[in-house]
């Protein structure tokens, strides 16, 4: 399945591209990579990887919230990008998944 576009900025300094798919064993995946010189200031590197994955019984509980059919997961990709898609949607979402006890994983890069 196609990755859905939450956030894209590409400026001089910097570019974020932030996506959420589904990878091949059905965790629902937002992925996030910024590069260019203003993550070089900030991290000394200049690029950083941040991901959060959600398992497939995890996946279980957003549907009801987003008023969608179990397994409907086209539709829950493009619900989370209506909901979330702006420079601090990664952040957003985690927020979201926590008030809605709702149980992923998060990795960082840089």
């Amino acid at each position: 399945m196609d990755a859905v576009l939450l956030f894209s900025l590409h400026t001089p300094e910097i570019k974020v591209t932030i996506e959420v798919y589904f990878d091949p064993n059905g965790n629902l995946v937002v992925d996030g990579y910024d590069i260019g010189k203003t993550v070089d200031e900030y991290w000394g590197d200049s690029d950083y990887e941040y991901t959060t994955t959600l398992i497939p019984e995890e996946v279980k509980k957003l549907y009801p919230l987003f008023n969608l059919p179990d397994g409907a997961q086209r539709e829950l990709l493009l619900a989370l990008q209506a909901r979330f898609h702006t420079n601090t949607c990664y952040s957003e979402i985690q927020r979201f998944l926590e008030k809605n006890d709702i149980r992923y994983t998060g990795f960082s890069w840089a």
